[in-house]
């Protein structure tokens, strides 16, 4: 059987932390900032982990 192509979509989105976790970015960060209070925008800009129930589908792709 030949090898599983990573989902480059994917492996440009996420990254693999030193632990085995998966990193990603929050959504909504390109515009339409005007409606957005500080606090929210200041959350945005920082990564977080990814959720567990979608973990085994993401890390199966890259």
């Amino acid at each position: 059987m030949p090898k599983m192509k990573t989902h480059r979509g994917s492996a440009k989105r996420f990254k693999k932390t030193g632990t085995g976790k998966l990193v990603r970015f929050h959504a909504y960060t390109s515009h339409n900032f005007s409606s957005k209070t500080k606090k929210q925008k200041r959350k945005l800009r920082k990564d977080t982990l990814v959720s567990a129930g979608d973990l085994k589908r993401i890390r199966h792709m890259i």
